[in-house]
């Protein structure tokens, strides 16, 4: 297809078209989406998912292509372009309105794309706000296995870290399947996985202030060979965070990818309280 539009994939764009027929049928059928749902593609590509997505049977209601490549425009509109239930929106995605079309289709979106990875983490953690918001019931996403690791990693991994807590407190992540290089064109380097991002109905653990509890994720973070203790002084001060920590029943001699969602919570409402007293 590529040859017959006189194009290549653009290695600037972090372009690799999935090709495996089986894995597209996989994805699709993945979104669960069914009569009246709107689905909302990130990056449509060439419309091999796309195309995979209007032929599920049922079909969606309606399928949203988004794509910014001019090039890869003309090419979904010269193989897509007689679907009635597919509407192509030039956009960023990175910068795309989710809450807006959950408005405008009177229920929450069903989202799925293969994320470039220059921009998955902003992309996900977008889909998991618009979730909170309601705007989107469930995402299919597909980024390099070590960022879907790292995702649903456990508290004590290795790769555990202030990404994982960020989407653990707002949404169930899985990953479904890994996806080979050679599925695609041109064959990445690394392995990738389709994840799913089903957001919660509440955060996983009720804290007192959002803000502080993300800055407090933050911190605590920012320096991962630090302990507790020492990580947290840096922002709130020793006697504060030593009193907090011990409050929040946490040894403030354990490190940041120890503690769970639940214990993060805990210590976040501990400075709360103190900060409330002052």
């Amino acid at each position: 297809m590529l040859a017959r539009y006189g194009l290549a994939a653009k290695k600037a764009w972090g372009q690799n078209f999935l090709r495996d027929s089986a894995v597209l049928s996989r994805i699709a059928a993945a979104t669960g989406a069914g009569p009246g749902d709107v689905v909302v593609e990130i990056g449509a590509g060439l419309g091999a998912l796309t195309g995979a997505l209007l032929r599920l049977d049922p079909p969606p209601a309606r399928v949203l292509a988004i794509e910014r490549d001019p090039d890869m425009l003309a090419v979904l509109a010269g193989e897509l372009g007689g679907w009635t239930r597919l509407e192509v929106v030039r956009a960023d995605a990175a910068h795309f309105d989710f809450a807006a079309v959950a408005r405008a289709a009177g229920r929450p979106l069903i989202v799925v794309g293969n994320l470039p990875y220059q921009i998955a983490s902003a992309l996900i953690l977008a889909l998991v706000e618009a979730g909170r918001g309601g705007a989107v019931a469930r995402a299919i996403v597909m980024v390099q296995r070590e960022m879907a690791q790292r995702i649903v990693a456990p508290p004590g991994s290795r790769v555990y870290g202030r990404l994982t807590v960020a989407i653990t407190q707002h949404a169930e992540a899985r990953i479904l399947f890994n996806v080979r290089p050679g599925s695609f064109h041109p064959a990445p380097s690394v392995t990738s996985s389709v994840l799913s991002l089903i957001p919660r109905a509440a955060p996983l653990a009720a804290v007192r202030d959002a803000a502080l509890f993300e800055e407090v994720v933050k911190q605590a973070f920012s320096t991962r060979r630090k302990m507790l203790r020492r990580a947290l002084a840096a922002r709130f001060g020793e006697g504060e965070a030593s009193a907090a920590l011990a409050t929040a029943g946490i040894a403030g001699t354990k490190r940041a990818e120890e503690l769970s969602v639940a214990d993060f919570a805990r210590l976040a409402d501990a400075l709360a309280d103190a900060a409330a007293r002052r």
